[in-house]
């Protein structure tokens, strides 16, 4: 399973931080040849971050997800609670099935995220790790008089993901609750049932995109780290996010801010079901789909690394035309007089990666206006970036009603 092509051994410096909230212990695995923390705990690399993209897309590595939470609902309420007060049909949810909801705000704006698996007693919430504690309080005050139990079970259930299925992995024990595997497939690669995609299907890469979430026991990742190379193989969360980014896949704590509603992510295609009954936030979900537009869009972009910069989350998106360009030789003087055009901000970056084939690549919401052929940059660290967009959400998303717009009163027809 080792595969040494592409190693590009990096420093811990050029790990991304990460935007899980550390968990105040380093994982077992940290005890892996160049293991090298991503802020959280975990590993961000193990020094061969190519080969490492490599081995989890051909299904050949696991990635220690360790940081990440992992609640649980129980009691016989608990689908149909969820149900009332989340964006996905979790009614009937049959054991051993995956999906994915969202908590939005009365609002529509994106609050929570959790991928569900339910095994016939208990739903189980899997979470980004900064996620965890809200989510459970929230809905724990939720409860009102119905008959539920929300756990926070991420001190003895520890999250591996991997692009492969590890139920026949005799080396990773699969956590079993009720006899049923506590594995998450993601819905990701096709456009759930009640779900829209924005997206051009014909060429979604998601399509592709295979990946999943076990759930072992905690106690168990000493033992699972403590196995050699060739046994199980071992990727970083760096690796994962490039495949992500790779698959246009959006994720909570890295695409969303405090204005992000699920049409500008492309959400509606796996976590939103349009024809379930009320929820928070629900009015806002079926205003923009069926008449309006959202405000933002998701892109892909495909970063010039001639320079040696990768940008950062947060870094500004901008038309490339208004980046003033260097002087000519004779012309320094004439430019020093003049005031430097300021370029126009379009948008930020939202995830970045060096993905393994592909290079440099990010993805950034823009504001919908923008046009889609335009050339773009990023702005990073005082290095302009280029940058060339692939459409995720169409400027056009939305409006799925048709419905004509009638003259305005008073309005003189001619």
């Amino acid at each position: 399973m080792t595969d040494t092509s592409g190693d590009h051994p990096t420093t811990a410096s050029s790990a991304s931080p990460s935007v899980d909230a550390p968990s105040g212990a380093v994982s077992p695995f940290s005890a892996r040849e160049g293991f090298v923390d991503d802020g959280s705990g975990v590993a961000a690399h193990y020094g061969r971050l190519v080969a490492e993209q490599r081995l989890l897309h051909g299904g050949g590595a696991i990635v220690d997800l360790s940081d990440r939470g992992v609640l649980t609902v129980t009691g016989p309420d608990r689908l149909s609670w969820l149900n009332s007060l989340t964006s996905q049909h979790l009614l009937g949810l049959a054991p051993g099935v995956s999906t994915e909801t969202l908590l939005l705000d009365a609002n529509g704006r994106l609050e929570h995220a959790a991928r569900v698996v339910d095994d016939g007693e208990t739903a189980w919430l899997l979470v980004d790790g900064d996620e965890t504690e809200p989510l459970r309080a929230w809905l724990d005050r939720m409860r009102f008089m119905l008959r539920v139990e929300v756990a926070d079970r991420t001190p003895d259930v520890a999250t591996i993901g991997s692009m492969h299925d590890l139920v026949a992995d005799s080396d990773v024990a699969a956590l079993e609750s009720n006899g049923v595997p506590i594995v998450w497939v993601d819905p990701w690669h096709e456009v759930a049932v009640g779900g829209h995609g924005y997206a051009a299907a014909e060429t979604h890469p998601g399509r592709e995109w295979s990946y999943r979430e076990t759930l072992v026991a905690r106690d168990s990742l000493a033992a699972l780290a403590a196995l050699p190379t060739e046994r199980l193989a071992v990727a970083g969360t760096l690796a994962l996010e490039a495949l992500r980014i790779e698959a246009w896949r959006p994720r909570l704590t890295t695409e969303v801010d405090e204005k992000s509603i699920p049409h500008e992510l492309d959400w509606m295609r796996s976590a939103v079901h349009l024809s379930k009954g009320c929820y928070r936030g629900q009015e806002t979900v079926a205003k923009v789909h069926n008449i309006g537009h959202p405000p933002r869009r998701l892109v892909m972009l495909h970063l010039d690394g001639s320079d040696g910069v990768l940008p950062a989350r947060g870094d500004a998106v901008v038309l490339a035309g208004g980046v003033p360009a260097a002087p000519v030789d004779g012309a320094a003087d004439a430019m020093a007089d003049a005031a430097p055009a300021k370029p126009k901000q379009v948008g930020h970056v939202t995830s970045v990666a060096l993905h393994h084939e592909l290079g440099p690549i990010a993805l950034a919401l823009v504001k919908r206006g923008t046009d889609e052929s335009a050339a773009l940059a990023v702005l990073a660290d005082g290095v302009v970036v280029a940058a060339a967009q692939e459409v995720i959400v169409p400027s056009t998303a939305g409006a799925a009603a048709g419905v004509p717009r009638l003259p305005r009163l008073g309005a003189v027809r001619r």
